[in-house]
């Protein structure tokens, strides 16, 4: 996996994007609820998987969401498994 990735917040499309190499490799889709993030699905490129990119536009998108202020709501599986493995960040999910 490379390290140049690039992570951004595609508002309009109510999307968190990972591109590595330019390459648009992941996307977190989202919805806003006032200051709840409902996380709704996580989909990786399908030659891209298993390569951890899933993980990385999760991690960066709750950096962004706790970096706001706001609650994240897991509602995709896959982001909810990740919050269960990263019980530190707890702090971030919506009550």
């Amino acid at each position: 996996m490379t390290d140049d990735f690039s992570f951004t917040d595609q508002t309009d499309a109510s999307r968190f994007e990972l591109r590595a190499g330019g390459e648009l490799v992941s996307v977190l889709d989202y919805r806003m609820n006032g200051d709840t993030v409902a996380l709704t699905r996580a989909f990786t490129n399908p030659a891209k998987r298993g390569s951890g990119y899933a993980a990385v536009v999760t991690e960066r998108a709750v950096d962004a969401i706790e970096q706001q202020g706001r609650k994240a709501l897991p509602v995709c599986w896959y982001v909810a498994d990740w919050f269960d493995e990263h019980p530190e960040r707890a702090g971030v999910l919506a009550a």
